[in-house]
């Protein structure tokens, strides 16, 4: 595939969508998303940078639901009715998934990662090593690292438009407790742990309590954060109101042993996850 070829012909049909109707316009959109299947594109690249989004791919997902119909997907007894086909051939891909499962075509599943009863949707990318627990879910195009642990009922948001938006990103060894929801662009950096219902949104104020005066940051987590739920007052007309915050209580320190300086965290901080 022309990679440049088919972002040029990607871009001239997300201007004039009469062009849908092309073959060579069809092919280069599903071949786009074949390659976001297998990882060999993504809708955001991490580069000294910093995190860059990747347009054209958002909008060939986008168009690629102009092109296919909807029809009936069979996974043994159990009927779908959609557009998207399901991803298939777990054993061979190196993937465990437990029944109850769903991940989309489109979505790009590293060998070694663990689907329990969850959902992962097209054009997310989820990395080697990571668990997808009970009920969690990651929305289209959010980007997972790599040995990520996304608890029980985690909400990981997605988003499609505006194509300039930026997805969701947990970046590499994060921890996320269970019920936490992460929407609206918003960045955990590298080995962050979330305590259990934890809920970050583009507007939700990040605070750094552990000095003397608090730090704020919005739309991301710095590296290494141990976070908890919280508030801080607000004063609205009708009165002063608690508004809901995430508090930074702690450093997550370094370890040779990931998986060591995850528990003692966790028992350190005294964290419910």
């Amino acid at each position: 595939m022309d990679l440049k070829n088919s972002i040029t012909i990607i871009s001239e049909a997300w201007e004039n969508r009469t062009l849908l109707k092309d073959q060579a316009v069809k092919s280069a959109i599903n071949e786009t998303i074949e390659l976001l299947d297998k990882g060999m594109i993504r809708v955001a690249e991490k580069s000294e940078q910093g995190w860059k989004v990747n347009e054209w791919i958002k909008k060939a997902v986008i168009l690629y639901f102009s092109i296919t119909g909807m029809k009936n997907i069979n996974a043994g007894d159990i009927e779908y009715y959609d557009m998207v086909d399901l991803k298939k051939n777990y054993k061979n891909l190196g993937i465990r998934i437990i029944p109850g499962a769903i991940a989309r075509f489109g979505s790009y599943i590293s060998p070694g990662v663990i689907l329990m009863p969850s959902f992962v949707n097209i054009a997310a990318y989820v990395d080697e090593g990571t668990m997808i627990d009970t009920w969690a879910t990651v929305g289209s195009c959010a980007q997972i690292g790599k040995h990520v642990h996304l608890s029980g009922g985690v909400g990981i948001g997605g988003v499609l438009e505006p194509v300039q938006a930026n997805p969701v990103i947990i970046e590499d060894h994060c921890f996320i407790g269970s019920r936490c929801i992460i929407v609206e662009g918003v960045r955990i950096e590298k080995e962050a742990v979330l305590g259990a219902n934890v809920v970050i949104t583009g507007s939700t104020k990040v605070i750094d309590v552990t000095g003397s005066d608090p730090v704020e940051y919005k739309g991301f987590v710095p590296a290494g954060s141990v976070v908890i739920p919280g508030t801080y007052n607000k004063k609205y007309p009708a009165g002063v109101y608690g508004v809901t915050a995430a508090l930074i209580i702690g450093k997550r320190k370094e370890s040779t042993d990931k998986k060591t300086s995850l528990n003692n965290v966790l028992r350190e901080f005294n964290l419910s996850v």
